[in-house]
């Protein structure tokens, strides 16, 4: 049975649910507005491409089964198999496992709002939602410059890599990428909890995004704006600095090696490097989107879903196809379901 919200028949148009403008918030019409403040959020998606949704939707429910199941591979694959116990590979079990988090927190509500006349969501599940996303976001930018330390170490102290790199460092290195994220963006989000909600309450977003939830507050938001911006530029930065600094550290080192070592060197570091230019790159155009104000709510979504969808689609290809360890690795699972399932029909037709 499909959710409406309170006084609205099942007859209402769509377009009854777009907000009113800011001077009329006291007023309540179809059920959009409580005495008390707003309830549920609507949102709107891309609702005004009409019937192309479902295109969209196709696209997106397949790229989300793709996301989930290669990252899903990577995991298992890192985990069950003895020769991929270095570092490297549980840096990549952990980002492939928050990649699929974060894909998870906005997709599957984006792809249930393609299916009905109206997305609705609870006022604790869009602040909830609105502060995974952006911290599994800024965790997935932490994990990155956790695996360039890792390269960085791998390369420039070869001799001292195992002593480094014990399994203690590890989970210290990831728990401090939790907390990294959770510091830059909790914040905000509570600031954004915080303030009065009484007027529309129609979100121009696919899933609950900060910035299109402060718009629709009741109160003045210039202070949250500032703060916002400024903690994403220091989570954003800050990443990207010390990934920077980690690769330049690397070529300095690369530029002693021997042409053969420099390869191989490279090498282990080719396929960090794609997924860091490709999440960096995403990340700026979402940035660029809302900054710029020529373009429309629906090219910011679509803008918005390549970023959650794209470096999480792509990481497993990526790590696939230029990492032999890992391919070798992947063979061999597959070689070993391969052999049961012919096992297992041998086992039935005898019995037969």
């Amino acid at each position: 049975m499909e959710l409406l919200p309170p006084h609205v028949s099942p007859e209402s148009p769509r377009d009854s649910y777009l907000p009113l403008s800011s001077s009329h918030r006291s007023s309540s019409v179809n059920g959009t507005r409580e005495p008390d403040g707003v309830t549920f959020f609507i949102l709107q998606g891309l609702s005004s491409l009409g019937e192309k949704q479902m295109i969209l939707f196709v696209i997106l429910l397949l790229g989300y089964i793709v996301i989930l199941g290669g990252n899903s591979m990577v995991i298992f694959v890192t985990l069950t198999d003895p020769k991929l116990d270095s570092p490297m590979y549980f840096f990549l079990a952990n980002l492939s496992f928050v990649e699929m988090a974060f894909t998870t927190s906005s997709i599957p509500k984006m792809l249930s709002g393609f299916l009905s006349d109206v997305s609705i969501i609870s006022v604790p599940g869009c602040f909830l939602q609105m502060h995974f996303f952006s911290q599994l976001s800024i965790t997935v930018s932490a994990i990155l410059t956790v695996m360039a330390y890792d390269r960085y170490v791998a390369i420039c102290n070869p001799l001292h890599y195992t002593s480094i790199m014990t399994r203690p460092v590890q989970l210290l290195l990831i728990t401090g990428a939790w907390v990294f994220s959770v510091v830059f963006t909790l914040p905000p989000a509570i600031i954004a909890l915080l303030r009065p909600y009484c007027g529309p309450n129609v979100v121009k977003h696919g899933w609950c995004d900060l910035s299109s939830v402060r718009r629709l507050a009741c109160a003045d938001t210039s202070m949250d704006n500032i703060v916002s911006l400024s903690l994403a530029m220091v989570a954003l930065l800050t990443p990207g600095s010390l990934i920077l600094t980690s690769y330049a550290l690397i070529g300095v080192s690369l530029a002693r090696m021997a042409v053969t070592q420099r390869l191989k060197a490279f090498g282990t570091c080719s396929a960090h490097l794609t997924v860091v230019t490709i999440s960096f790159s995403s990340a700026s155009f979402v940035y660029i989107s809302y900054r710029v104000g020529n373009f429309s709510p629906e090219v910011r979504i679509i803008v918005a879903v390549l970023y959650t969808a794209l470096t999480p689609f792509l990481n497993p290809l990526i790590y696939s196809l230029r990492n032999k360890e890992l391919q070798e690795s992947i063979r061999r699972i597959l070689s070993r379901f391969r052999s049961a399932a012919v096992s297992a029909t041998k086992d039935v037709n005898t019995v037969s």
